[in-house]
């Protein structure tokens, strides 16, 4: 039997990154939503905690081996959510388990391992036969989504499984045929969406245009933004949080909060941790040791980056606002233990890669 090093436990790299990430975020959400909130997300970060380095010591060909397993559960909480979800503010996207879940959260994990499932022993790029297997998990997903309704969630998870299909070497003639595609079938997205969702398109083309409704959110969220400078405003100093003009601010406009506080030094600090914990990840895909693993670690990190980019466009006018929260920073239970339970599996790879070849 080997005797393991305790360095081969995790990845001691990617957790200081990530407990150096979450330590950050736990500062803003103080003075974002008081002590409260701080001490319920430390619980949810120490049971993420525990997961990920709990999942870390599973070997990857168990991920591989269940893979159909838990992306059927997943399915099954999707359908679930439709007849027995929890409604608000208009949405039913969680289950009451005792606890508040929310299944398209898995999703981001269980999509994206169930395409790299499909592919595990295609001959890359895949062929017809498994891009169509790819595209119908995908399409299911997308679709339960949808329903609940959750626009901005359902483009996000399938995303995550387009990511995977990338990463297997499609053609870029496909690539590009998809993107023309999509914005040719972008009239008949339209006419499906729902009235909430159209509105906040429009508002994102000219929030003006209902300053103290509907453009109310995404108004003040710039005039946060502009008003950190550079330095900032100081820790709990934000006269948009604490006077409570910025809405969301625990949740999708946390990094409003600290950009206004901290500013623009402080959102550099943020965004270099992330580039860091993203360059770690797809180093850790770069050296996984079959097809499987690769793309599972490529497509985990990708979407962490898409997460990132969307937020930070929503809170800047870039981007339409979608609900999208700050990975590791926003509170969150459901974000915050599947984000670490997708680095668990990352660890894992890494880990035991470096096991085999001793």
């Amino acid at each position: 039997m080997v005797k393991r090093k305790i360095t081969h436990w995790f990845d001691p790299v990617l957790l200081f990154l990530l407990i150096s990430l979450l330590g950050y975020g736990l500062v803003v959400l103080y003075s974002a939503g008081g002590v409260g909130l701080v001490e319920r997300q430390t619980i949810r970060i120490g049971l993420g905690l525990f997961a990920m380095l709990f999942i870390a010591q599973i070997r990857p060909e168990r991920f591989e081996q269940f893979t159909p397993l838990v992306f059927a559960v997943s399915v099954l909480l999707l359908v679930a959510v439709l007849f027995f979800g929890v409604t608000v503010k208009g949405a039913k996207r969680w289950l009451d388990l005792g606890i508040s879940l929310q299944p398209s959260e898995l999703c981001k994990i269980t999509l994206p391992m169930m395409v790299a499932w499909i592919f595990r022993h295609a001959s890359l790029p895949p062929d017809w036969k498994h891009l169509l297997g790819a595209f119908s998990v995908i399409g299911l997903c997308t679709g339960l989504i949808y329903q609940q309704p959750d626009l901005g969630t359902s483009i996000l998870i399938a995303l995550s499984g387009i990511f995977v299909i990338y990463l297997a070497g499609i053609s870029w003639k496909l690539i590009i045929g998809g993107g023309l595609l999509a914005v040719m079938a972008s009239p008949i997205v339209w006419y499906f969406m729902h009235e909430y969702q159209k509105q906040r398109v429009l508002m994102f083309l000219n929030p003006e245009s209902d300053p103290l409704n509907r453009g109310w959110n995404i108004i003040q969220s710039k005039i946060a933004i502009g008003s950190g400078g550079v330095s900032g405003k100081g820790w709990q100093q934000g006269s948009q949080t604490q006077l409570d003009f910025l809405p969301e601010h625990s949740t999708d406009f946390i990094l409003s909060v600290l950009s206004e506080e901290f500013g623009f030094i402080g959102v550099t600090i943020l965004f270099l941790l992330y580039t860091l914990i993203i360059m770690r990840c797809l180093f850790i895909a770069s050296q996984a040791k079959n097809t499987y693993n690769r793309l599972i670690c490529g497509a985990l990190t990708l979407i962490l980056f898409v997460y990132i980019t969307i937020n930070a466009g929503m809170i800047s006018g870039v981007f339409p606002v979608v609900g999208v929260p700050l990975p590791l920073v926003s509170y969150g239970g459901t974000s915050v233990l599947t984000l670490l339970a997708s680095f668990g599996i990352i660890m894992s790879i890494h880990t035991h890669k470096k096991l085999i070849q001793q």
